[in-house]
């Protein structure tokens, strides 16, 4: 019993010496709590709708409102076109587009069935499901009140429309996502661990001495690492057009601009990480933490940022994967345009640029 009180006593200074060690067990299991309570929701609320009323009538802007006080739309847009319906599905600035035909007040008030039409973006296949059931409970809602006394039949019918994934398949939502998180695990971690290794054999020390740049020697460390993953993620679209039946409706050019810029700042991350680890292992936990778990659980990929609490999603605008898989599903799925997704490239390109800096600067110390 005393040699094993002993090695617990030894063991408990080292880890009260170790810092990174002690936060790793006093707080991650109640930062991954916090998240995963929080993210974890499958809940779909604040959906946003785009209404093209062509009755123009109380009934139909009472429909309207039924939509807006279910707790589950929420108003984006009043569209008189199904060209401006097409510009905001295309930019995710709507989710579904409520279409009231003409003479709709007339049909229900008269007795007859009026068709509602309910265009939903099917990029993201659980949440158009969703989307379907809400539509079509608040209609049969609605359709109630002119509905005659006993009537089984509501005189509202509703004629959902899916795009970009007519068939609902999950497949099509999955694998971009997917591409995203092996994308970035990738590249993370290959070039974290690649200056930890430096330093750990001691050849860092030599670099430390040579006539080069901060900014040359960052750059000539990611160039071969971007080159690698850059023939892999092309390799994974081609691997996913053949085996899942990934459609590529969008220009390829626009794609490896997409990939690019998303690389660009995944291998950033990993210098970064690499200039404040000692040992590959260290390196490789930091990686895992900074890379994995934003790109699973606030980048959209699994659970729909509309519908997590305020504060996160306000800190999914600093994760990458958001705005790639945003531009990604856009281009394969939708078609979109690069004149589009300026947005999307944008935020790519600060992030990049973000994390290119911070690097170069530890880096910079490290080496004075």
């Amino acid at each position: 019993m005393r040699t094993i009180l002993a090695v617990a006593r030894k063991e408990l200074r080292q880890i009260r010496r170790d810092r990174r060690t002690l936060m790793i067990l006093a707080f991650l299991p109640a930062f991954f709590l916090l998240l995963y309570g929080y993210a974890l929701n499958f809940d779909i609320r604040n959906i946003a709708l785009a209404v093209h009323d062509r009755d123009g009538s109380a009934e139909s802007r009472e429909l309207i409102s039924a939509f807006v006080n279910s707790g589950y739309f929420d108003m984006q847009a009043s569209i008189t076109s199904m060209r401006d319906a097409e510009r905001l599905l295309d930019r995710n600035d709507a989710r579904a587009v409520l279409v009231i035909p003409e003479g709709f007040s007339r049909t229900v008030t008269t007795g007859g069935t009026a068709e509602v039409q309910v265009i939903i973006n099917g990029d993201n296949a659980n949440t158009a499901t969703t989307v379907i059931g809400y539509a079509s409970s608040i209609l049969r809602t609605a359709g109630a009140q002119y509905a005659p006394g006993g009537a089984v039949l509501s005189p509202i019918n509703v004629e959902p429309r899916i795009w970009y994934n007519p068939e609902l398949r999950s497949t099509l939502f999955l694998v971009p996502g997917l591409i995203a998180y092996v994308t970035m695990l990738m590249a993370v971690t290959s070039t974290a661990l690649s200056i930890v290794r430096e330093k750990e054999t001691g050849t860092i020390e030599q670099v430390r001495m040579a006539p080069v740049g901060t900014f040359p020697f960052i750059a000539g460390k990611a160039l071969p690492h971007f080159i690698i993953a850059l023939g892999s993620g092309v390799a994974v679209f081609g691997a996913s057009m053949l085996l899942f039946d990934l459609p590529m409706r969008g220009n390829w050019l626009t794609l490896a601009i997409a990939l690019s810029l998303y690389l660009v700042g995944a291998l950033a991350t990993g210098l970064l990480v690499s200039t404040i680890s000692d040992t590959q292992q260290v390196a490789f936990q930091i990686a895992l933490l900074v890379s994995l778990l934003p790109t699973l659980m606030l980048s959209g990929f699994i659970f729909p940022i509309a519908s997590m609490p305020a504060a996160l999603q306000v800190i999914t605008h600093a994760v990458p994967a958001r705005y790639f898989l945003e531009a990604l599903r856009g281009i394969v799925l939708k078609g979109t345009a690069a004149s589009h997704l300026v947005p999307e490239f944008g935020a790519l390109a600060i992030y990049a640029s973000a994390a290119l800096a911070l690097a170069s600067i530890r880096l910079a110390r490290e080496r004075g």
